[in-house]
């Protein structure tokens, strides 16, 4: 749930909220948030008990719009209630079954499709339809780009309570950038094994036991505990996909004594597949890192798939982590190097980059270009070297490190420690002295925090999925930087944090930020 902090415009006597600058990159990425779906629509005023559909119900209904996850958004004929459905995409007429109801929306599973969707392109994964990961895929690319655009644009309406009769809204709400590649772009995928095998309702009569019900590919959706079996991703790269076949011919081999992790009795071997594309320096041509995540440190049993995709030329580095804990996390408390180096190398903006198998770099390369130069015009330098860009929530320190050539000083922050490690050793690799980076968690900031750096010009926020914090919210409202460029894979909290940071926040915890 959203804060419940009480919110007021602050008045013309802070000036300096009032003409704040604000700047926000939203990627293209889509998060599950319940809040956001609820905030698409108004709650409905019910007039009688029929108003509300019942569980079980069958409706004939029209998907209108797409909202969070990818679900069709469709309004019950005559009451105007308003229903989710997986699957079901703009234009589609079907028939839906109400699953379950939330308050002012409910959900509907899809029985039947009555008339197919506008813009109805064929899938070309045979897996679009199961595995959830591109849902959209037979929707054409402009209408999913059309989609996103409007889904951000009334977040930051309703959310982030920003009126389309404000002038200035136009200028703030720029349009979307669309990706010049829809496949083949990601540069890391993560796999995982399992005991159970997912399979549709049409093949649940076809029991498999032992080696045959095991998986390797993505969760299906809604389960923690089955895995579609995937031989090929046309997201990640074809020498990814290389890797990811090799290791499906093989694993399940009774002589190997491979077993995959059970989530339940919390047995097994095998957790994950982490497979991490990057470019040669010298060549520009792909190489790749291949992490075997596993419950404990056993290279006899790894050394067959090792020598097996050691031999894919693109292949550059092997690494075991090694995951102890019940959950479900590819991050390894212990990593050991199996074949290669440590780390891959990528390019962004002219500069060379180190990655190792758990730190964060931007998922889509081409696109991060593009968001790079972005962030870089909102940032808008004066170009003489004299500013100073604090850069939270820094992780390899690739932005920081691409604006370094033009400012002052960089100071980044990150609660990674190898990420951190990583950033150091990029500036060092770059040539890049005017960068320093911290470890440190951002969402525990205290009273001193901003007293080990000048106060910035620019300030680069770049936070996961949840946003930022209050405490940080309230550091940053106090600092009054002339510049605040706001970097977000999710435009929900996104737009939630832009409220506070250009209209205020009032409650006892702020009263001496707003008061």
């Amino acid at each position: 749930m959203l804060p419940t902090y009480g919110l007021r415009r602050v008045n013309s006597g802070r000036p300096w909220l009032q003409n704040f600058r604000r700047s926000s990159i939203f990627s293209s990425a889509i998060p599950a948030i319940q809040d956001a779906e609820e905030s698409q629509f108004d709650k409905p005023k019910p007039k009688t008990q029929s108003y509300f559909p019942k569980r079980g119900q069958t409706l004939e209904l029209v998907c209108e719009s797409l909202a969070f996850k990818g679900k069709g958004l469709c309004k019950v004929a005559d009451t105007g209630f308003v229903v989710l459905c997986d699957g079901a995409l703009p234009g589609e007429r079907f028939l839906g079954r109400v699953t379950r109801k939330k308050g002012n929306y409910a959900e509907v599973s899809k029985v039947e499709t009555i008339s197919p969707h506008w813009d109805i392109v064929d899938a070309p994964c045979e897996y679009a339809s199961t595995c959830g990961g591109c849902k959209t895929q037979n929707l054409l690319y402009e209408a999913q780009v059309r989609a996103k655009e409007q889904q951000v644009r009334e977040l930051v309406i309703h959310v982030g309570k920003f009126s389309e009769k404000d002038p200035e809204f136009s200028s703030i709400m720029k349009p979307i950038v669309r990706c010049d590649i829809q496949f083949h772009y990601r540069n890391k995928m993560e796999f995982s094994f399992a005991t159970k095998k997912w399979l549709p309702k049409e093949l649940l009569h076809e029991k498999e036991d032992g080696a045959s019900a095991y998986a390797l590919g993505l969760h299906a959706p809604g389960f923690f505990d089955k895995v579609l079996n995937v031989n090929k991703c046309l997201l990640q790269s074809e020498p990814a996909n290389e890797v990811l076949a090799a290791i499906q011919e093989c694993w399940r081999d009774p002589q190997l004594g491979l077993s995959p992790y059970d989530v339940h009795s919390h047995d097994g071997f095998l957790k994950h597949l982490v497979l991490r594309t990057g470019r040669d320096v010298k060549t520009g041509l792909p190489e790749l890192m291949v992490n075997f995540v596993t419950s404990s440190y056993k290279p006899v049993l790894l050394k067959p798939l090792v020598q097996k995709i050691s031999t894919i030329p693109e292949v550059v580095s092997i690494v075991n982590n090694i995951n102890t804990s019940v959950g479900s996390t590819s991050v390894g408390e212990q990593e050991y190097i199996l074949h290669g180096k440590s780390t891959i190398t990528e390019i962004l903006r002219g500069l060379t980059f180190q990655i190792s198998a758990n730190s964060f770099f931007q998922t889509n390369t081409w696109q991060a270009e593009v968001l790079y130069k972005l962030i870089e015009d909102c940032a808008d330098l004066r170009g003489d070297g004299s500013e100073i860009v604090l850069d939270l929530f820094c992780g390899t320190g690739t932005i920081g490190l691409t604006l370094s050539p033009r400012v002052r000083y960089v100071y980044g922050y990150e609660v990674v420690p190898q990420a951190v490690s990583d950033a150091r050793r990029n500036a060092k690799l770059n040539g890049i002295c005017n960068a320093t980076f911290v470890e440190g968690d951002l969402n525990k900031i205290g009273e001193n925090f901003g007293k080990d750096f000048p106060k910035p010009d620019v300030v680069i926020s770049d936070p996961n999925r949840p946003g930022m914090h209050m405490k940080l919210i309230k550091f940053l409202l106090k600092l009054k930087a002339p510049r605040i460029v706001y970097v977000s894979c999710n435009p929900a909290t996104c737009a939630r944090d832009l409220d506070y940071l250009c209209h205020g926040v009032w409650s006892k915890i702020f009263k001496d930020v707003t008061n």
